[in-house]
């Protein structure tokens, strides 16, 4: 009788032992979650986590070197909203119109990491309600107040679509040191420039277009290989008198230029 007491006490102190230790197991497990899952300290101007490695980049670019209508800007503006709905947190978001010299305007330019929204944080350790008004008040308000003013086109006598691009590839935040580099170009991708322009052949190709191969090597001597490994997504906006050109022949074209310098490159109508 003694002897059962005894074993079963026994029982009882490595039973209590057991649950002591996965006990402490479990605050060790909970605490290490809750710094892990807390986010990393950022950049109160980029809102990019601080760090040495860049962030994935999205930028995306509206060729405003041609006119468009009311309609297509309204289309303009939901493509860059679908767009901002596909990010990741943390990943970069740069907003660009280009000008006719192959420039991008500084002062439409919008270049933020996305935060994160209220839905894509674990609410057990972070506030969704917060993080949601720091996505609104921080990232797409700013991004909001800009769209009006981006949509508006600025006709000019130039459009250097490619150049503009493989600048782009050279800028600091864009190099290939970005894990995952992604353009979408809104455009008519109706290039004019002394690379090549598709200009002067009555709304087909002229007859004096330089070859695809020579076009990519002018661009590789000018900007390097700035652009090799990128995603490209082409939403395009047709122009009546060239649409035929513009889904067909200059397609062709455009993605063995593209294809010479490395870039994947799919096309969307707007």
């Amino acid at each position: 009788m003694a002897r059962r007491r005894r074993t079963r006490q026994k029982k009882q102190r490595n039973q209590a032992i057991l649950n002591f230790v996965l006990a402490g197991l479990a605050v060790a497990i909970i605490a290490f979650a809750f710094f892990a899952m807390q986010p990393e300290p950022y950049d109160e101007l980029t809102l990019c986590e601080i760090s040495d490695d860049l962030p994935p980049h999205t930028a995306v670019i509206i060729d405003k070197t041609d006119e468009y209508s009311e309609q297509q800007a309204d289309l303009i503006a939901a493509v860059i909203r679908r767009t901002r709905n596909r990010l990741e947190i943390g990943e970069r978001f740069t907003l660009f119109e280009l000008d006719q010299d192959g420039q991008f305007d500084p002062r439409g330019r919008f270049s933020l990491c996305n935060p994160g929204r209220g839905d894509q944080v674990n609410a057990l350790f972070r506030n969704p309600a917060q993080i949601e008004e720091r996505f609104n008040e921080k990232f797409n308000q700013p991004l909001e107040s800009l769209l009006e003013d981006l949509v508006e086109p600025k006709e000019a006598p130039n459009s250097p679509v490619l150049e503009a691009l493989a600048r782009l590839g050279q800028t600091d935040a864009f190099s290939s040191r970005a894990p995952e580099r992604r353009i979408v170009i809104i455009s008519d991708m109706l290039q004019n420039s002394d690379v090549f322009t598709i200009y002067g052949g009555g709304g087909v190709l002229p007859e004096n277009m330089p070859d695809a191969i020579g076009v990519a090597d002018t661009v590789m001597r000018r900007f390097g290989d700035s652009l090799n490994g990128v995603e490209l997504e082409i939403r395009l906006i047709p122009r009546s008198r060239y649409v035929d050109m513009q889904r067909g022949p200059l397609k062709d074209y455009w993605d063995e230029v593209f294809d010479e310098l490395g870039v994947d490159v799919t096309w969307r109508d707007l």
